[in-house]
């Protein structure tokens, strides 16, 4: 048997797991070296946030409305990915 799994926002909900107060706020992950947003959740996407943008076109928006910008963590998210691959 087979089956696909897929986590909603992936990054962003990886790191929510260590930081529970930050549920249910906007967050983005940026790229290597701050460069890109490459995930964004419901909520900052719901704000306006387009994912794939370069940062700093959106990073007076991100201030003004309290988005959590974040610098992308690996580490984390091979960490926790492996973890769900092993859920049998």
């Amino acid at each position: 048997m087979f089956a696909l799994v897929d986590a909603n926002s992936f990054y962003c909900s990886a790191e929510q797991v260590f930081r529970p107060e930050w549920r249910g706020r906007p967050i983005v992950v940026l790229s290597n070296n701050d460069g890109c947003i490459v995930a964004a959740n419901r909520q900052a996407i719901d704000a306006g946030v387009p994912k794939f943008e370069p940062y700093f076109k959106v990073k007076a928006l991100c201030d003004r409305l309290g988005i959590i910008a974040l610098s992308s963590n690996y580490e984390l998210y091979g960490s926790l990915s492996a973890n769900m691959m092993k859920v049998k």
